[in-house]
């Protein structure tokens, strides 16, 4: 069974326009004989990483901060996909920033030199096999997910593991209009899907998720 844990970092949790994107993936996942373990950011107690990577030199592969990452991590560990969903916030709200900088206790110190960039990898304790990420903007165009999309991929490289797609939607608040959205929700369901039973998301079902629902002169107001 493949184990999925996602974290929705957006501060507005189940109410967001990200949980309604990320739950149809997830329904996907769930469909196709996954299991999901879904935590919000905004009700995890995460502090900053403090930098001094006691977790790399000192105590390997443990944090020494004594906070909601002690459950997570055990959790990430078992899981074979891990979900970022967040909003774009320049670039992730706080507490999806804290998350992801405290992952480091999942990598191993053994660094190593690949395709002229210094990387890591994952612990051999490690299950995690693959990330996904789930975003979602209010501006029109969909390069502005784009800082985004290159940290997750960056940090999927840095872990040696696969980066295994990106639902990106732009203008997201026209996920709440049940006749536009209906084509992006059916097909982020159908992302979730397909990670499970094929192992990875076909780009035609990521293009629809990014498809524009409104021309640029609409959101505009012209």
């Amino acid at each position: 069974m493949t184990e999925v844990v996602a974290i929705n970092g957006s501060p507005s949790m189940e109410r967001g326009n990200t949980a309604i994107l990320l739950n149809a993936f997830l329904n996907g996942v769930k469909q196709a004989g996954g299991s999901v373990k879904l935590y919000y950011a905004k009700q995890l107690n995460v502090m900053p990483c403090t930098g001094e990577l006691q977790c790399w030199n000192k105590t390997s592969g443990q944090c020494y901060i004594q906070d909601d990452m002690q459950m997570l991590y055990p959790k990430m560990r078992d899981a074979d996909v891990l979900t970022l969903a967040t909003p774009v916030y320049i670039p992730f709200p706080g507490e999806m920033q804290n998350v992801v900088n405290r992952l480091v206790p999942l990598m191993n110190p053994a660094l190593e030199i690949r395709d002229g960039r210094t990387r890591a990898r994952v612990r051999h304790d490690v299950k995690l096999s693959k990330i996904v990420l789930v975003a979602t903007s209010e501006w029109w165009e969909k390069d502005n997910l784009g800082t985004v999309l290159r940290i997750v991929e960056e940090l999927a490289k840095d872990m040696s593991i696969e980066f295994a797609g990106a639902l990106l939607r732009p203008h997201s608040s026209q996920l709440r209009n049940k006749e536009k959205a209906e084509i992006v929700l059916e097909a982020a369901m159908q992302a979730g899907l397909q990670l499970v039973r094929d192992g990875h998301i076909a780009k035609e079902t990521l293009d629809i998720i990014s498809r524009p629902l409104i021309s640029l002169e609409q959101y505009m107001g012209k």
